[in-house]
């Protein structure tokens, strides 16, 4: 685990509110930007389907998929002898 040390300007307002709903605690945080990080994933893989759309791709079959996803996993994997 890494440990961060974290200084926020904030509007006194929104600090205020922030911290009343318990959202400024570690654990708070930490799921924001987890909750971040998943909508940014969801936005570039997005961004990537309307690119290979609008270059005129045509849409991988789940055989194709399955094997695009196999071959990651393999590439990925520690290797024994290693």
């Amino acid at each position: 685990m890494t440990t961060l040390e974290l200084k926020l300007n904030l509007p006194d307002r929104l600090a205020r509110e922030a911290q009343a709903a318990g959202l400024l605690t570690p654990e708070a945080l930490a799921q924001l930007l987890k909750d971040a990080m998943r909508r940014r994933a969801g936005q570039t893989l997005l961004a990537g389907a309307a690119r290979a759309t609008a270059a005129g791709s045509k849409p991988m079959s789940m055989k194709e998929i399955q094997a695009e996803v196999a071959a990651v996993r393999r590439a990925r994997k520690p290797r024994a002898d290693a």
